[in-house]
Parts: structure tokens; C-alpha cells; sequence
């Protein structure tokens, strides 16, 4: 069946995190190239990235973090700059070409309106904490298929992560999307599970000729 919707996830596809954790690192207290390690160290043991804030702040989580830095004037947000250069010109392609297209990950509630006020050639902005379900629970995917409005096997789901995105969303009936970028994305792509992958990418703007050769 044709692909209809496209839906993609946030964090390492569309938006660029550097910026995002080297505020993170001067939060914490720790050189950037230090939290990067314990982040690299922390994916290849296959650990929740919660683990990154318990290292340097034992009993801190990412919700409390947030509340700490919020009382002190911080604000949730994405800027322009924060999007990969190819992010734009493929959801515009997209668009042009009739697919719907979504965006949902696994994100604050906060995140939301930080997408939104990027005015993204976007039909719909979610995210797991506005569902109240996470990447890779099936009843994320399941919140995918209600909001793209189309069947399972119409829909394309596009991520960096083997854990997060391509085994989940080809086991909801989707087709499965990779793109190569970030850490997760270039660990991944070395695992033999990313044949699994029903595509596979270096930059999404190969995206849209790709859905149409299926």
C-alpha cells in the first residue's frame, strides 16, 4: 500500500541536541566533553539517559532538573539553529507531495510548543508526555496510527534509534525509517538488526524520493 502519513521523531532526526546538553553540562556542574562521555557510556551499556543525571547528581531526574532550571528563568525551547539544515526542505517536500506529516517523540510536554513556535510545515506536533505513553510501548505507535488517520502499513516512521523507532514502528505494521545522524544513529547503524530497517538514510532529503519508489 502506498505511504500516506509520515511521522518523525524529535530529538537526533529533526533537532540538533549539542546545544541543548552543553546547557545541560554547565547546569550540572561538568565539562561538556565529560557529560558527553558518561552519555556515550551510558548508551553502549543499553541505560536509560536518566542514568546521566543520577551520575553527577545522585537522586536527580530529568523532570526535577527541569523544574530547577525553570525556577531559574529557563524556558523549554528549540531555535531554528537547532534543526538539522535538512529537516525544513524535507517536511516541505513532503507536504507539497500530499503525504500527512507528523512529528512525535519521546519529549516534554513543553516540547510542543517549542516545535510549534518553529512554524514546521507540520500537519500535527506531539509528544510522549502530552500522550502519557513513551517510545518504544506499543501504545505510543498505536497513538501514531489514531493521529495519522490512515492504517498502519500507510504510515512511515522515521528515527535515529533501532530501540526507540525502527524495531517498534515495523512491529506496529509501519514502515520503518533510519536515519543515520547523532550518537544513537551511528551505534546503530552498525548492529545487525538495522537490516530491519525498510529504509535506511544519511540525510532526509532522500526521504521523500525514497516513500515514492516503495
Amino acid at each position: 500500500m502506498p505511504i500516506r502519513a509520515v511521522c518523525f521523531d524529535v530529538g537526533e532526526t529533526l533537532i540538533d541536541e549539542t546545544r541543548h546538553w552543553i546547557e545541560w553540562a554547565a547546569f550540572l556542574g561538568v565539562p561538556a566533553m565529560t557529560l558527553f562521555t558518561a552519555i556515550g557510556v551510558t548508551m553502549e551499556r543499553g541505560q536509560s539517559l536518566r542514568r546521566v543525571f543520577e551520575i553527577f547528581k545522585p537522586g536527580m531526574d530529568p523532570g526535577t532538573a527541569r523544574k530547577l532550571r525553570a525556577a531559574q528563568g529557563w524556558v523549554y525551547d528549540f531555535t531554528p539553529q537547532d534543526l538539522y539544515p535538512d529537516a525544513i526542505p524535507c517536511l516541505t517536500v513532503l507536504r507539497e507531495r500530499g503525504y500527512k506529516v507528523l512529528i512525535a517523540g519521546n519529549q516534554p510536554l513543553e516540547a510542543e510548543a517549542a516545535l510549534a513556535r518553529l512554524d514546521l510545515p507540520a500537519d500535527l506536533i506531539a509528544s510522549s508526555a502530552g500522550w502519557c505513553v513513551s517510545k518504544p510501548d506499543p501504545k505510543f505507535f498505536a497513538k501514531v496510527i489514531e493521529a495519522a488517520g490512515v492504517p498502519a502499513a500507510e504510515i512511515a516512521y522515521v528515527g535515529d534509534r533501532l530501540d526507540n523507532d525502527v524495531l517498534p514502528s515495523r512491529a506496529a505494521g509501519m514502515t520503518a525509517v533510519f536515519v543515520r545522524r547523532g550518537p544513537w544513529g551511528w551505534m546503530h547503524a552498525e548492529k545487525p538488526e538495522i537490516e530491519q530497517a525498510h529504509i535506511r538514510l544519511d540525510s532526509l532529503l532522500d526521504l521523500p524520493d525514497r516513500l515514492a519508489a516503495l
